[in-house]
């Protein structure tokens, strides 16, 4: 009797054992259940009140950024410091706000032709500034009180007035963490070492060829926690970059479905995003990629806005560790090389000799001037091209080459010509129409017109398919029907109202 009175006591202080240790389990899992959070129509209203309408294109320049930030100056809700100037002596600027215990660094445009985020930052400097009764001082009082924020919205002004991914000195400053042989560099380092953020924001553009592997999207933003060492070992520093990551992710979906997709993590001892995350700040990449439709990338700036505020206050609430690392680990990392800007998949383009029926890939390189730019497209690839696609594409096994003509109409001004009106003579069969040289205006005319302009004696159209080569022509049925135009790079559905923004130039 004795040893089974002893055996109950046993079990008994045994389950009381279990019992503490499992409330001890549980009031470590931290509740998260109360954290603020907004839906997608309270983030689209919040950006369609604080969005900074002075910008609206990508090709802005220092002084259009430096007269906002003095504007945010005079407000005196951010505080700004002129923290130093480029090499061509341009200011550049930090806006800080709140005064929190948690320090957090953004940078942007530290390559000049990597603007999209920058224009999210104005936006969320307006909304900081809550110059609108927009119902969101619960989280402007949530950042102030838990943070101390650090902007540099514009690293480099020189590149970024040229439209140029290099500083000045043609120096890659996000290959100068290391040797730090730039003015930039210096500087950007110098405000780590004085700041000494907790979390850092490496803001980019990437490709827009990239895609989301096993799928056809292109990746609209990918994301990345940069390796600190060559192991890309994960310390608390980098998993919590990879927690908030998780968290931008699940918010992109919202918006953006399939469009998300990790950055290439090999270690860079030059990046800065790399040294950030040796330095202990938990550092995430953000690269604004590509959108159907959305040239000017204000799509991608709104999300931008968006997965920038909702991380800064995820980290104000200690929210993103609800986050797991698996979930990083589970987004996929860029694919390349298979999107094009439009795809013809087993097109005709043979003789009665010797036919040929395979595929085509065209691509259309931006040429920048001043603060516009247009487009030259060009034969990227053809052959047996299975796996690829396009952000606009055509199967066109039924269709064949057909080579485009000049009109013999001429015109005295672009003004001359209506879209509707190149519309109809593209439908004809015409790609092309002489403009009069002595009345052609400025050398840098650029228009919007579904045809080619042209001041020179000769204009050669598409003849046939080449590598390298231009790409103005049609695709017909075998009735000789044109179903579709190829125009500079283009794919114009004849039969179908007009939708494409052309960025064509006066040849």
């Amino acid at each position: 009797m004795g040893k089974i009175i002893l055996y109950i006591a046993m079990l008994g202080l045994l389950t009381v054992s279990c019992q503490r240790m499992e409330k001890t389990i549980n009031s470590s899992k931290k509740d998260f259940s109360s954290a603020m959070r907004l839906t997608t129509s309270e983030w689209d209203s919040l950006f369609a009140s604080h969005q900074e309408s002075a910008i609206y294109h990508r090709r802005f320049k220092h002084q259009d950024i430096d007269s906002l930030v003095q504007l945010h100056a005079q407000r005196g809700i951010l505080q700004v410091e002129r923290i130093g100037t480029s090499a061509a002596g341009r200011s550049i600027s930090e806006l800080t706000y709140g005064d929190g215990s948690i320090k957090v660094m953004l940078w942007s445009q530290m390559h000049g032709d990597e603007p999209t985020a920058t224009m999210a930052l104005l936006d969320i400097f307006n909304f900081l500034e809550g110059q609108q009764d927009d119902g969101a001082d619960s989280l402007r009082d949530l950042l102030k009180s838990k943070l101390q924020i650090h902007f540099i919205p514009m690293l480099n002004p020189d590149g970024a007035e040229i439209y140029n991914r290099r500083n000045v000195q043609s120096i890659d400053l996000n290959r100068d963490a290391r040797a730090k042989q730039t003015v930039e560099g210096k500087l950007l380092t110098a405000r780590a070492d004085a700041v000494k953020p907790s979390f850092g924001f490496n803001l980019h553009d990437q490709s827009i060829y990239y895609h989301v592997p096993e799928t056809q999207n292109p990746v609209t933003i990918s994301l990345l926690a940069p390796a600190y060492n060559e192991a890309r070992e994960i310390n608390e520093t980098r998993g919590n970059a990879m927690k908030l990551i998780a968290g931008i992710n699940k918010m992109v979906q919202q918006y953006q479905p399939e469009a998300v997709a990790k950055y290439d993590d090999t270690h860079s001892p030059r990046g800065f995003g790399d040294n950030f995350q040796k330095w202990g700040a938990a550092t995430v990449l953000i690269e604004s990629g590509g959108l159907k439709g959305d040239v000017e990338k204000q799509q991608i700036r709104k999300i931008n806005f968006i997965i920038i505020l909702n991380a800064l206050m995820e980290i104000a609430q200690g929210s993103y560790e609800q986050y797991e690392i698996a979930q990083y680990d589970d987004i996929p990392f860029n694919g390349s090389s298979l999107l094009h800007d439009v795809f013809i998949r087993n097109l005709e383009i043979g003789s009665d000799s010797v036919p040929l029926r395979t595929d085509i890939a065209i691509r259309r390189a931006e040429n920048t001037v001043d603060r516009d730019f247009f487009v030259r497209g060009w034969v990227e690839d053809l052959g047996d091209l299975q796996e690829s696609f396009g952000y606009d594409q055509v199967d066109a096994s039924q269709l064949h080459f057909v080579q485009g003509r000049i009109s013999p109409k001429v015109i005295t001004s672009v003004n001359n010509l209506s879209k509707s009106e190149a519309f109809d003579l593209l439908k004809q069969g015409y790609m092309a129409i002489r403009l009069q040289p002595a009345t052609a205006g400025n050398a840098a005319s650029f228009h919007n017109l579904p045809i080619q302009l042209f001041t020179q004696p000769t204009f050669y159209l598409t003849s046939r398919i080449d590598l390298g080569g231009t790409a103005n022509f049609y695709l017909a049925d075998d009735s000789g029907r044109l179903l579709y135009a190829v125009l500079n790079g283009y794919l114009i559905d004849l039969n179908q109202p007009l939708k494409e923004t052309f960025k064509n130039k006066v040849l």
